[in-house]
């Protein structure tokens, strides 16, 4: 946390403890604003969670987030409720002692998902076994099973709580979640009979209607289109696009089967959803009396087939009411307006019995059969503060939880400030704050607060109505600074208030109640005969909601409100057991921070006091060596590692910093500062401090890498300069003793060179052979019958002295042999060739590429054919005559020795006259190109290029 304390400007600090102006609700404001508009949705006011709703989503709940926030400090990381998560599980780990999170706000503030936020993370972080990872799964995915059942569309939510939950996870010794408990209260079954414009009934009802497949809703009697029952359309929006009801369905339909609901139970479960529907769809007539009577038989038929019970039981119970006198019992018919509410009651307590049941059936589900003891932490996802146009029954009941809670959240905040305080050794300082118990005993104080006035008006015989229960609370409320109705009130509060109103000053502020439908949500009842109708049906959860062991005498069973304290007071010692952890979740307004509103919420989530009670006396609190840790750069003794105890160390920094001695305190292991200021200094000091620091980290990082590296390039090379000398030293190793060997054989060889060849003087042998001969090659004689010139040979070779001259001698008179039985057709083209070689070596440039062609009379046969005919044609004889020939030196060598002119061939270099008749005269001029070709240049002359003529003139 302290870490991002240098960026408060811009996004507000994240714990509002450190605000400077702490009692500035203006402040804490502005603060809140900062972060929201940097989609930093939570804050912390000490271990205190402060949620906003972003109305998107944001990419901070990733596996990847998780294992950051897992097992670190809690203020070492950004606000987060998987902060707050871990830091409850570790702490009850560590201190095996049982926690709960309690998550508030009003409707639409994220309270739900916040829950489930909690639950994922636990199933990521808890050890996984195959039996661990049933029971996570179960509790995963009781969510969305509870939700269908239990949340609906409101106003300001599409996805409202409309009853309050409180689930235990249990773990073992090591942290794994075994098994699981959940407690609901105050179903609003008043919203499946009606919803007020824009609400819907409870989501399973359309998922059902949507969701199901055809032949499902075939046997339950059901179409496809919610417009068609009753109970569906009363808000008028029972499609909303936010909401995919099919998709739904499927995640509902698939989690009822790993929380082992059996297929039996899930049929009869969803028969009773459908008979509920139905039931919404009886309508009643007016008989000849004034009595009521069916309408559409149809919807009585499928009741009967859902519930399993007689047609005419069913139609009994809702038009007759059962009366017993003396010792008889008598059935009296009721009215339209009576049968009306008697439907109703039926299909709320159908539907309220059955949501139990449901729960029940979730906890049976998650039970841990190991009796051994388990820690647990528990999740509050209860209702907030309410405060409608129009306020009810309902919003009473919710209102008064919240004040319940608002003292249980009070006393334990400032029972855990002083506790901390007095383990510490500091000075408890009295925090002023406002007390809501006054609020509390205006509604629940026995004989005087407005639920005994209730219960009382209920309860009496006589005809009570909504309107003497006013009365009634005039009476005996008038002069409660905190209570005023439209009679009570003064001439200015009687404008804003109805003659049925009361209004009740809570600590969240000014909240006023319509009186309307009180008596009757608070009675709740339900006809003795109806319950006797239900338990004959053959729904076996419809035979266990409504038991014969239920209590069925003359008494009247408790009202709503009674039994809704009883269990609050209850729900008050199970949190009163565990150590607290909250988390308040504010709604700025879909989307946009929408201040009046945000501070309505944080005056009633009572933030400002939680606040008040933090800062009462010490902003900022420490233990030392997570302090000293942090800070310890600031002091030259401290830094780099200070050798003393932790709050000796964290002594000597507070002094070297300045700290006055009324800015501080010192605890048994925590380090106290009084102002935000102090701190900040000191966070500023940190921030300036850490780039000295962090330059010298680098240097010192550096030389490290750069002396790690030069000495792995020292061992390096000294491994290279190893394995190279090692090589060169068993090569010349090696190369010396074969060296060795070579001498020893030679040393042999020329011990033994007179005896006769053996293995051991044969190398010596051909080495003196050798020898001999390179010696012979530069010493030969001058002739071959010179006997006495050549060298004298070793004794091995002197057989060999008197062959020689004549093994060479031999040789050339072979050579000459052989050259004189050459035959005279090869001698007459070895004449002609020499005869070519004077003619034309030296005078013509491709002569030498000629010579390696030798010569063929066969070849230039046609070239003579070819003259003789141009010869003979007087019309080619009127100039000088010029031919073409592919053997040119073939040709004219053959043509000179023929004739015996061999002077009369000149080659001309570069060009040739000729004549082309008598008087006129041609040129041809000659020379060397890339490509053979004739063509007139721009002089007029004949070009040749790599073409080879010869000149005969007319002669």
């Amino acid at each position: 946390m302290e870490g991002a304390l240098t960026a408060r400007d811009r996004v507000g600090v994240q714990d509002l403890v450190l605000l400077e102006a702490h009692t500035s609700e203006t402040a804490l404001l502005d603060n809140l604003r900062k972060r929201f508009h940097e989609n930093l949705i939570y804050t912390y006011i000490g271990t205190l969670l402060v949620s906003l709703n972003p109305y998107k989503e944001l990419d901070t709940y990733s596996k990847k987030h998780m294992d950051t926030y897992m097992g670190v400090n809690f203020f070492e990381l950004p606000p987060h409720i998987y902060a707050l998560a871990d830091n409850v599980f570790r702490t009850m780990l560590s201190e095996f002692n049982n926690h709960f999170i309690l998550i508030s706000g009003e409707s639409g503030a994220g309270k739900t998902e916040t829950s489930k936020k909690v639950l994922q993370y636990y199933a990521v972080s808890c050890p996984n076994t195959s039996l661990l990872d049933n029971v996570r799964d179960r509790l995963l995915l009781s969510n969305p099973v509870l939700e269908a059942f239990g949340n609906a569309k409101t106003l300001k939510n599409d996805n409202s709580s409309r009853f309050g939950k409180y689930m235990d996870i249990q773990f073992d010794h090591q942290g794994g979640a075994v098994g699981g408990h959940i407690l609901s209260y105050l179903l609003e079954k008043s919203r499946v009979v009606h919803q007020n414009h824009g609400e819907r009934n409870f989501h399973i009802f359309y998922q059902l209607v949507a969701g199901g497949d055809d032949e499902l809703l075939r046997w339950l009697g059901l179409e496809r289109n919610c417009q068609n029952y009753s109970y569906l359309v009363q808000g008028d929006c029972a499609k909303v696009t936010s909401i995919n009801d099919k998709s739904n369905w499927k995640i509902v339909r698939s989690a009822l089967s790993i929380i082992e609901f059996s297929e039996k139970d899930v049929e009869q479960l969803f028969a009773i959803i459908a008979s509920v529907l139905h039931l919404g769809n009886v309508k009643f007539a007016t008989d000849a009396l004034g009595y009521a009577v069916l309408k559409n038989v149809p919807e009585l038929h499928w009741l009967s087939t859902l519930l399993g019970i007689p047609s005419q039981v069913l139609q009994q119970g809702l038009t007759h009411k059962k009366i017993e006198a003396k010792m008889e019992e008598v059935y009296s018919p009721f009215a339209v307006d009576h049968a009306l509410y008697a439907r109703d009651a039926l299909a709320k307590a159908i539907y309220g019995r059955t949501f139990n049941w449901l729960v029940n059936k979730v906890n049976e589900s998650l039970a841990n059969k190991d009796s051994s003891r388990k820690t647990v932490i528990g999740l509050l996802d209860i209702y907030g503060f309410e405060v409608f146009h129009v306020n009810s029954f309902e919003q009473f009941c919710i209102n008064y939880c919240n004040e319940k809670l608002q003292q249980l959240f009070i006393q334990l905040t400032l029972k855990s400030e002083q506790e901390e305080y007095q383990m510490e050794g500091i000075e408890w300082e009295p925090v002023p704050y406002f007390n809501n118990k006054i609020i509390c005993d205006l509604v629940e104080e026995k004989h005087r607060g407005i639920i005994s006035v209730l219960d009382e008006e209920c309860l009496r015989p006589g005809e009570a109505t909504d309107l003497t229960f006013l009365e009634k609370l005039e009476e005996k409320m008038g002069g409660h600074p905190h209570f005023v109705t439209h009679k009570l009130a003064d001439q200015k509060t009687r404008k804003t208030m109805q003659r049925g109103d009361f209004r009740l000053l809570h600590y969240a502020g000014e909240v006023t109640y319509c009186v309307v439908g009180f008596l009757d949500k608070n009675n709740d009842l339900l006809y003795r005969n109806v319950k006797e109708v239900m338990r004959q049906s053959k729904n076996t959860i419809i035979k266990h909601c409504f038991p014969y062991t239920e209590p069925d005498s003359k008494k009247r069973p408790e009202t709503v409100v009674t039994q809704f304290k009883g269990s609050l007071a209850g729900l008050t010692d199970v949190l009163m057991s565990k150590e607290p952890w909250y988390v308040r979740c504010i709604k700025p307004n879909d989307g946009r921070f929408d201040d009046v509103l945000v501070r309505h919420q944080v005056k009633y989530l009572g933030l400002m006091e939680h606040l008040r009670v933090r800062r009462a006396g010490f902003a900022y609190r420490r233990k030392y060596d997570i302090f000293l840790a942090r800070y310890k750069p600031l002091c030259p003794s401290t830094w780099p590692k200070w050798k003393g105890s932790a709050s000796e160390g964290v002594l000597c920094l507070v002094k070297h910093l300045g700290y006055k001695p009324n800015e501080y305190k010192m605890g048994r292991t925590k380090i106290f500062i009084r102002h935000p200021k102090t701190l900040f200094a000191t966070e500023d000091a940190f921030e300036l401090c850490k780039h000295d620091l962090a330059t010298r980290i680098q240097a010192k990082y550096k030389g490290y890498r750069a002396k790690g590296d030069y000495l792995k390039q020292r061992e390096a090379a000294t491994k290279i300069e190893n394995c190279w000398r090692g090589m060169m030293a068993r090569k010349e190793r090696d190369k010396r003793a074969w060296a060795v060997k070579v001498i020893k054989r030679f040393i042999k060889g020329f011990m033994m060179r007179n005896q006769p060849a053996c293995s051991d003087n044969t190398e010596y042998l051909a080495f003196v052979r050798q020898n001999y001969l390179t010696r012979l090659k530069g010493n030969l004689p001058k002739t071959l019958l010179d006997k006495n010139s050549w060298p004298t040979p070793p004794p091995i070779m002197q057989e060999v002295r008197g062959t020689l001259p004549f093994y060479l001698r031999f040789y050339y008179t072979s050579m000459v042999l052989r050259n004189s039985l050459l035959v005279v057709e090869d001698s007459q083209i070895y004449a002609e060739d020499a005869l070519t070689s004077s003619m034309f070596k030296g005078k013509k440039e491709n002569y030498p590429f000629s010579v390696c062609q030798p010569f063929q009379d066969t070849r230039i046969s046609t070239f003579f054919e070819k003259l003789v005919v141009m010869i003979h044609n007087s019309t080619c004889i009127q100039g000088d005559l010029i031919l073409q020939c592919d053997y040119l030196f073939e040709a004219l060598t053959k043509l000179s020795h023929i004739g015996n002119k061999e002077s009369c061939i000149k080659v001309v270099q570069g060009s040739v006259r000729f004549d082309i008749q008598p008087g006129r005269e041609g040129f041809i001029d000659f020379k060397s190109g890339q490509e053979s070709m004739i063509y007139r240049s721009k002089n007029g002359h004949l070009m040749v290029v790599q073409y080879f003529f010869f000149y005969l003139g007319k002669k």
